[in-house]
């Protein structure tokens, strides 16, 4: 019963985003509130939306003051030198420049932290898009494959939670995926190399992309609020914040309220300027924050009513039992669907652990299947349950199901790829 009300939760909320009859904040909000009182959970429905917003709270306090610091850089100028120098190296080279996109991407995702990656490689990439009249559709896309193949970094979150689950060290688990993670990152440039070719015939078919969202998070910087003269300083605050964000000193979202707080005064002293930068940006930096926490109260109640185990475990059943010897492929398989169902901790410390004892039973080793549970991960980022997915699509100005519709093919792509790697090197 759980697990049809689960993926009927699902269902929903996917055609009515797909459809654009909900924003994703009243879809995540309205429709698992719905569900769950239909199922009796009315009682409990108040501390399991508690629980949940309590849970990705730091999250969004994080992601309300990333999306006011780069925004203050990108007023400063902070991003100008960078962009023209990518400028000048693509030209107007759409290719140049979606291949340029995935290996920023990649380079930039060494930090294992997607909120800041996303923020970063807009900011520089963006301006270059609108320039070129490319669609922005196209950024996230290759954005977004590149960053679900570095989040197997031990630092990313996934793989520590492996390691964490399976009580395996990152010999057994990480460092036989590297030559699968290199594989990925080839494929992704392969496809940015396609999706380069096609934007670079549609512009010189239908002529350059102007349909570009209204978000000002990232645009063109206001020259009254340049300050070329700050930039070392400016460039200096970002390297500290992102040593301190790498070296997990506190917590990211203190981090950078507090470099958004030193910033504002450096930058504009003027108490009115200082408010006019928060009035600027406010609305978008709480337009995602909403959908932060609309995530969370979606994940609350799929944890509370135990929908999001029932699902794991009854996707897991759908296995015979004669399958037994290829658990190690099944599990590659299913961590697609799985880990875009379910959020990362209700997989690799729920699920997992189950795969885990079934794989000991038929003598199949707990870092091979660990090392499979993986592959999922190059679509996971699409996931309607991954907060900074609408970091990113807000970024650019872009619907999430439009994104969704756009980007799934290349990402399942990614899955079988990283398979098909795996099970010829001998990985899973």
């Amino acid at each position: 019963m759980l697990t049809l009300l689960g993926f009927l939760m699902i269902i929903i909320f996917m055609v009515l985003i797909m459809n654009k009859k909900m924003t994703p904040l009243t879809a995540l909000v309205i429709i698992p509130v719905a569900i769950a009182l239909i199922a009796g959970f009315g009682p409990h429905l108040g501390e399991m939306m508690k629980n949940g917003v309590k849970e990705i709270a730091l999250t969004g306090v994080m992601l309300i003051f990333a999306i006011l610091y780069f925004s203050l850089m990108i007023d400063t100028g902070l991003f100008e030198p960078l962009v023209n120098l990518i400028l000048k190296a693509v030209g107007d080279n759409p290719v140049k420049t979606t291949i340029g996109t995935a290996i920023l991407t990649t380079l930039v995702s060494l930090d294992g932290d997607g909120s800041s990656t996303y923020i970063i490689v807009v900011a520089a990439m963006l301006p270059l898009y609108k320039k070129q009249g490319m669609n922005p559709l196209t950024l996230t896309c290759i954005i977004m494959l590149a960053g679900g193949i570095m989040n197997i970094l031990p630092w990313g979150g996934p793989t520590a939670r492996v390691m964490s689950s399976l009580k395996l060290g990152h010999t057994e688990i990480f460092v036989p995926m590297i030559p699968i993670m290199a594989l990925g990152i080839l494929w992704v440039i392969f496809v940015a190399y396609i999706l380069g070719k096609k934007e670079k015939k549609r512009i010189a078919t239908y002529g350059k992309y102007t349909q570009y969202g209204t978000s000002d998070i990232i645009g063109e910087a206001d020259p009254k609020l340049l300050r070329p003269k700050l930039i070392w300083i400016n460039l200096l605050l970002t390297i500290i914040l992102l040593i301190v964000m790498i070296l997990d000193i506190v917590p990211l979202g203190i981090a950078f309220m507090i470099a958004f707080c030193i910033a504002s005064v450096i930058n504009y002293p003027k108490l009115k300027d200082q408010q006019k930068i928060i009035s600027k940006h406010a609305g978008n930096a709480l337009s995602v924050a909403g959908m932060i926490f609309g995530a969370g109260i979606f994940t609350g109640i799929l944890n509370g009513t135990g929908i999001m185990q029932a699902m794991g475990n009854s996707m897991i059943e759908i296995v015979p039992k004669s399958w037994g010897s290829y658990l190690n492929i099944i599990t590659a398989i299913f961590s697609v669907p799985l880990t875009f169902f379910l959020t990362n901790d209700a997989y690799y410390f729920g699920i997992l652990p189950i795969i885990e004892a079934t794989g000991r039973q038929l003598d199949i080793a707990p870092e091979i299947l660990g090392r499979a549970s993986l592959v999922g991960q190059a679509s996971h980022l699409l996931s309607p349950l991954v907060p900074s997915t609408y970091l990113l699509v807000s970024l650019a100005g872009v619907e999430y199901s439009d994104h969704l519709k756009y980007t799934l093919k290349w990402a399942i792509g990614s899955s079988i790829i990283m398979l098909i790697g795996a099970l010829l090197l001998g990985t899973i």
